[in-house]
Parts: structure tokens; sequence; C-alpha cells
């Protein structure tokens, strides 16, 4: 359902978001290899990230990329909307252009409750509580 891009923004975002609350700054090539994402890919999606004030960085030997206390309650739909835009609430599940209520293609009217769905879940889960059942539940981000 999410882009490449955004798969990778929110496991980036959780990475250094479970660091960040350790106390720890993080290096772009790091979270690359964490998250299995190729290191160009990656920058350019912590660029968009910081640009949205999501997540900041420090430059230097000591620098790496943290996530500060206040943005740890900035909800997934927000880093959603930051990498995807709305496309997620609004796009065809099968990917047609020409696809709405006049002109339904074969899963519109099904797809309307998952939409719904999703859109409440992203809306009402922030990155500290998703930091937390991966600390309680022992979830993990790498494949």
């Amino acid at each position: 359902m999410f882009s490449k891009t955004c798969e990778y923004g929110l496991r980036a975002v959780l990475f250094i978001a479970q660091e960040s609350a350790n106390g720890n700054k993080v290096s772009m090539s790091l979270i690359s290899e964490e998250i299995n994402s190729p290191q160009a890919f990656t920058a350019k999606i912590l660029q968009q990230l910081k640009r949205n004030n999501i997540i900041t960085s420090v430059k230097g030997p000591y620098g790496g990329f943290t996530i500060e206390e206040d943005k740890m309650d900035t909800n997934l739909s927000e880093i959603v909307s930051i990498l995807d835009g709305d496309s997620i609430y609004k796009g065809c599940g099968l990917g047609l252009k020409q696809c709405d209520a006049n002109s339904p293609c074969p899963l519109h009217f099904k797809f309307v409750d998952i939409r719904e769905n999703l859109k409440n879940m992203l809306e009402n889960t922030s990155i500290k509580s998703l930091i937390n059942d991966m600390n309680l539940k022992n979830l993990i981000l790498k494949r």
C-alpha cells in the first residue's frame, strides 16, 4: 500500500526514534544498513524528513540523526503525508486512473472501509507508541 519511499521512511523514523530514546545519534550509513535501503535513497528520504522537521541532524564526527522528544508524538499519518501525499487515501485499489464513486472499479466500494481503517490507524498511532510496542514485544525492522 505504501511506496518504497514511505516504507523506508517509516522504518528509518522508527530506527532513529528507538536510538534517540536510548540517547544515541545514528549515521546515515547505519540507518541505511538497519532498514535494508540503498544509501543514496536513504539520504534523500532523510533529507525530506529533516526538511519537514520530523528528524534533526548534527554534522561532524559526533553527529548523526535524532528525533527530538517532542517529535516522538508525531502520528504516522504526518510521515506518510510527507513522503506519499494523500494518494493512499484516494488512490484506486487496482491502480486505475479513473476510479471514483461515479465510475468505480470492481474493488472501489470494498476498498472504502480499508482506506478508512488505515487512515484511522495512521492518525492514531504515534512514533512513541510504536517504539514502546517494539521494546515490549521484541518487534523488528529488518527482514
